[in-house]
């Protein structure tokens, strides 16, 4: 096909996961720590099977882990999108969102943590196109969005072991601080 000659894979050979839950590898956040430290307070609001909440547990932080579908770790039946803004959350949020939902739970994450906390959530580099979130982006700019140089995972249902190649998709940490105004910066790590 012509995907095939161009080396790239734009189109899906199965369905998509129902609810978007495509768990991201370990890796990823372990990479990020090694760049940036959180406050020891944290909300993992999308927390599928726990692989980023157990990654900060194992860093020394104190994880809230929640998500819509209980998948046997965590708090299930929590809609994040729901919660209360009026009652702050006084840490940061760390999680890898259901992509068809990134930029509402970016927004959301925002209102429920209190100034000078961060948000931090792992997407798709092409988080940065659209008019929506250019919009987004020039009102709340990230402060830092660390790309990452080799490609790392993000499996359907949690399933590593079916899906252990490499995907054809570039990932990057897009961090914002509550009330941040300047100009993001860009970092890559491996």
């Amino acid at each position: 096909s012509a995907f095939a000659a161009l080396g790239a894979r734009n189109y899906a050979l199965e369905e998509r996961e129902a609810n978007d839950y495509y768990a991201t590898e370990p890796k990823a956040l372990e990479l990020l720590l090694d760049k940036e430290t959180f406050s020891p307070y944290v909300w993992e609001c999308a927390c599928g099977e726990g692989h980023l909440s157990k990654v900060l547990e194992r860093h020394g932080y104190k994880v809230m882990s929640t998500d819509l579908i209980y998948r046997g770790y965590g708090e299930g039946g929590v809609d994040f999108l729901k919660q209360n803004q009026e009652v702050k959350f006084c840490g940061d949020i760390i999680t890898n969102p259901p992509y068809k939902y990134a930029l509402e739970f970016v927004k959301h994450a925002l209102e429920v943590i209190t100034e000078g906390h961060r948000v931090a959530m792992f997407l798709k580099i092409q988080f940065l196109e659209g008019k929506e979130r250019r919009k987004f982006f020039d009102i709340t700019p990230p402060r830092k969005i660390y790309v990452s140089s080799s490609r790392l995972r993000c499996a359907m249902n949690g399933d590593f072991e079916k899906y252990a190649k490499s995907n054809a998709a570039c990932y990057a940490w897009f961090i914002w601080e509550k009330g941040y105004k300047g100009e993001p910066i860009v970092r890559w790590f491996n």
